[in-house]
């Protein structure tokens, strides 16, 4: 559809200085991103607003929508019409088809690509979970969209490197070195691991209610941590090592690898010269014994590199993280997908970052995303109000389990596509709207497996694989018979994605990918329901038909997977 887009401007762009000489136009490219698609198909499949036109050639908007509808003559265009002060532009959608299921055939799993990233590399830090705490539905959000991003400048030809910035160090150890020494048992939690270091940090909490010295005690054995003290670093070393077997068996169901699982422990060594770039820039000064750097200039609070007590905080290894970063795979992109309430975090030393002098400071990005609650309440591990992300997948996966027992009584269940359709049920739910929004998780609405779901999208995408099978073989795609609206609807809507995967790349925005599935999905249904395929008694029309399911196969399994969906064959 961008190749017809750019068409359109270049029609209406050669039609107004021919009916309008010496005005001063706007370029292709603006009139390319004025383009519209009309709600209804009754209205054409590219609409141009002409009121953006009437300033600069001094007439009335449905006069300009008439002048060049007269001057437009195009065989990509059926015809040409002035409603009002809009010009309506129908696609000849039989040659189209042709040219764009002819493509996407030659094209492949790159259909749809913008190669924009050769030669460039993004590294992309996502997921990171604290240390010693088990991965909920708070977590879901930087670990799915963070993939689909990488998936998606992959796509796109970059060189990515995804980073999982493991929360490794803190006060946080502080506090759990302290709890399982006064309430742990070893044989208990090598029995029940990280569930049992969850109990451990949420007791601890719940005891400083009561005793607060146990938060002096707590930043006590962090600071002896910090000094390299064996025992505690044994602890530490164990507490990661149980964290980690647990955490992999989440990236396995997501199907999600890193490349890097360097946390902020890696980066201890690396912050005394930061530190001290910062000093030697004359940015550091002390404000209550703590090392700040000043930044009411940009309207933001002081962004604090050291504490009292000369320990680190979250700004002073996240600094000496990107700069070990650049030095290291020289990015072109540095992509931070976190919770909104860390967006001023990210604004302090990111101007750290540019007062240092460093000059890939606007190479970095935050991608912030909405706050998750459940039951309207907010969830927390000291606490214990979570929803642990491996009951939420046990529960998806079971529910699909009796669904498939249900309607193949007797049939062997195949394991592998259970957990596809169950854990993709919960990701589809997750990236169905705009990151930005705060969700309520809802467990009914997320394992619903009616209307627009993963699960339906899956099961289209299995039907695509059935048709296929039977046809044994894909035509070439030939124009002959007229199309069916259905057939010019599907059309239009394959030839959406890759603006739409540029949309996605541009707004790091992986929803409206989910939201082009759906589309798809729902053409594709009327499609197949309303017109015959393999049964067509026209020869060169059921081979059209065939190539268009093909192309749709391709589309949508491409689609899916930049979303973290698994695509099986068979449901």
């Amino acid at each position: 559809m961008k190749k017809i887009k750019e068409r359109a401007a270049a029609l209406i762009l050669a039609a107004a200085s021919e009916s309008f000489p010496g005005a001063e136009l706007p370029s292709a490219e603006e009139i390319t991103s004025l383009l519209e698609y009309p709600p209804d198909s009754a209205m054409g499949d590219l609409a141009f607003p002409c009121f953006r036109l009437s300033r600069v050639l001094r007439a009335a908007p449905p006069k300009i929508a008439a002048t060049l509808a007269e001057g437009i003559a195009d065989p990509a265009f059926s015809r040409v019409e002035a409603v009002g002060g809009y010009l309506n532009l129908f696609i000849d959608t039989a040659a189209m088809a042709e040219r764009l299921i002819s493509d996407i055939a030659a094209a492949g799993e790159n259909y749809g690509s913008p190669a924009i990233g050769e030669g460039r590399t993004v590294v992309l830090d996502y997921s990171s979970p604290n240390v010693a705490k088990p991965f909920h539905i708070g977590h879901l959000g930087t670990t799915v969209i963070g993939h689909s991003l990488k998936l998606l400048h992959e796509f796109a030809g970059y060189r990515c490197v995804g980073i999982n910035h493991l929360g490794d160090w803190g006060t946080q150890f502080g506090k759990l070195i302290v709890a399982y020494r006064r309430w742990g048992d070893r044989a208990e939690v090598e029995a029940r691991e990280i569930d049992e270091l969850v109990r451990l940090y949420v007791k601890f909490h719940a005891e400083a209610e009561a005793d607060p010295t146990l938060e002096d005690e707590a930043r006590a054995e962090f600071k002896k941590l910090e000094m390299h003290d064996e025992e505690n670093l044994a602890l530490w070393r164990w507490f990661i090592e149980i964290s980690l077997r647990e955490y992999g068996k989440t990236y396995r169901m997501l199907g999600i690898e890193f490349d890097s699982y360097n946390g902020e422990s890696f980066y201890t060594d690396k912050m005394p010269a930061e530190i001290e770039k910062i000093r030697a820039a004359g940015l550091l000064t002390i404000d209550d014994g703590a090392s700040v750097v000043n930044l009411e200039e940009w309207k933001m609070p002081p962004c604090l590199i050291l504490k009292r007590d000369g320990s680190t905080l979250y700004p002073t290894r996240d600094i000496a993280a990107a700069a070990y970063r650049h030095a290291t795979y020289d990015f072109d992109k540095c992509i931070y997908v976190t919770s909104a309430g860390q967006s001023l975090h990210f604004a302090q030393w990111f101007k750290v970052v540019e007062l240092m002098g460093y000059d890939w400071y606007d190479r970095l990005v935050h991608v912030p995303y909405g706050t998750v609650s459940l039951g309207g309440a907010k969830l927390a591990t000291r606490t214990g109000n979570v929803v642990l992300l491996k009951d939420l997948f046990a529960e998806a996966v079971e529910k699909v389990r009796a669904i498939t027992a249900e309607k193949n009584p007797g049939a062997a269940i195949d394991e592998e596509v259970v957990e596809a359709v169950g854990v993709g049920a919960v990701i589809f739910y997750y990236l169905s709207g705009s990151r930005i929004h705060d969700i309520n998780f809802s467990l009914s609405d997320a394992l619903s497996f009616d209307g627009n779901t993963g699960p339906y999208a899956q099961y289209t995408y299995a039907r695509t694989c059935s048709l296929l099978e039977k046809a044994g073989g894909v035509p070439a795609y030939k124009a002959s018979a007229p199309l069916t609206e259905e057939e010019r609807a599907l059309v239009r809507v394959l030839a959406l994605f890759p603006e739409r995967v540029e949309e996605a790349l541009s707004e790091y925005e992986p929803s409206v990918i989910t939201r082009y599935i759906l589309d798809l999905c729902a053409a594709f249904n009327r499609f197949y329901h309303e017109c015959q395929i393999l049964s067509a008694e026209d020869e060169g029309v059921r081979a059209n038909r065939i190539a268009t399911v093909a192309a749709v196969h391709t589309v949508l399994g491409r689609a899916l997977r930049l979303i973290c969906l698994k695509t099986p064959e068979k449901i």
